[in-house]
């Protein structure tokens, strides 16, 4: 009995001086792997600048013709003669189209041969009227039947010019509506006309800083059919009222368009000046780590490891963006100047990692990207 005893202890301790050093190669496993340092992550990094950046709102404005119209029928008739394109240029005065006057030169003509009656008519009691021959009456009755003839006939003949639609204004034509012995109504529009320039370009500024907008100063338009071009214009009227809707002010700025690349109704970004230029840090959008508890960066500096090494490795920084221009982004706190930020790759990195820094290729960093390069 005592044998089997000992037997089960010794049994027992054997287990237990088992169990105990598995165990400890666990323990020794983890610390170990607590120990291992991942490898570094490549990045590209540039280092933080002051700078003085414009006080702009970057808005989405409406082009418009300062002049713009459809032309169309003054009077009605049948379309006999169309002297145009459509898309074509045009100069105030050109004749568009022309409508059937055969009628109204059939009146024309018998008008004046009425006028002419009448004007012998007149010279003859002019003479009577002297030699005391007819009444003062008889002469005034003839001079107002002269004077009606010459009416009738700038009547007609204004008629008669009417028909003639021409170009109100120098300018672009739009697509021809009309064709050839069509009968068209008074009003019916004939094609669009628009001077493409100068142009304007209306655009909504918030009504908290209308103060600092004012008429003069200087805006730019950029727009996807332009590519890589900057049109620079003048804030011309600003509104009087503030819109009820949106809380915006209607602001009007004229800019030149020789080559016609802006056309009436097209949306275009323009960047409106809105105080003075301040001095920020700034960086390239890809940059910056946006987060619902709020944006960082990872700057780099160097780190010790557990066992006191030192590695370049990144640290995580909360910081403030203010507007956006370009490729680059505006920081008004949380970076100082000389801070190497990292550009690219922040999406792997977390506070702490080791980094490699390699700069041969790099995210865009400029305030005016043309569109192949941003």
């Amino acid at each position: 009995m005592a044998k089997r005893m000992v037997l089960l202890l010794g049994v027992t301790v054997v287990l237990l001086t088992a169990l105990g050093f598995v165990k400890f190669k666990q323990v020794e496993s983890a610390v170990h792997a607590a120990a291992f340092q991942p490898p570094a992550e490549a990045v590209t990094s540039v280092v933080a600048q002051r700078e003085q950046w414009p006080a702009t709102m970057t808005l989405i404005g409406t082009m418009e013709a300062v002049h713009g119209v459809t032309v169309s029928a003054d009077l009605p008739g049948v379309v006999e003669r169309i002297t145009f394109e459509s898309g074509q240029s045009v100069r105030a005065g050109d004749v568009l189209v022309e409508l059937d006057t055969r009628q109204e030169r059939a009146q024309l003509a018998a008008l004046e041969a009425q006028r002419d009656l009448a004007k012998v008519n007149y010279g003859r009691m002019q003479q009577l009227v002297t030699e005391g021959v007819i009444s003062r009456m008889e002469y005034d009755q003839a001079t107002a039947q002269q004077k009606a003839t010459e009416a009738n006939v700038a009547e007609i003949r204004a008629t008669i010019e009417r028909k003639t639609i021409r170009a109100p204004f120098s300018g672009i034509l739009g697509i021809r509506k009309v064709n050839l012995g069509q009968y068209l109504p008074a009003g019916n529009p004939v094609v669009s006309l628009q001077s493409l320039s100068p142009i304007y370009v209306n655009v909504g500024v918030p009504q908290q800083v209308t103060g600092q907008v004012r008429v003069g100063s200087k805006l730019h338009v950029a727009a996807e059919e332009a590519p890589g071009q900057l049109f620079t214009g003048t804030i011309t009227a600003i509104d009087s009222v503030v819109d009820e809707t949106t809380r915006n002010i209607q602001v009007q700025a004229t800019l030149s368009n020789p080559e016609g690349k802006l056309r009436p109704g097209m949306f275009v970004q323009v960047d409106v000046g809105v105080g003075a230029s301040h001095s920020v840090i700034t960086l390239p959008a890809s940059a910056i780590s946006y987060a619902p508890y709020g944006d960082s960066v990872f700057i780099i500096t160097d780190l010790k490891d557990p066992k006191g090494k030192t590695y370049r490795g990144v640290r995580q920084q909360f910081v403030k963006v203010e507007g956006s221009r370009g490729d680059q982004v505006a920081i008004v706190s949380g970076v100082n100047p000389g801070d190497e930020v990292v550009t690219s790759g922040v999406f792997k990195l977390r506070n702490g990692a080791a980094v490699q820094v390699n700069n041969k290729v790099q995210p865009g960093n400029s305030p005016a990207p043309k569109p192949e390069d941003s």
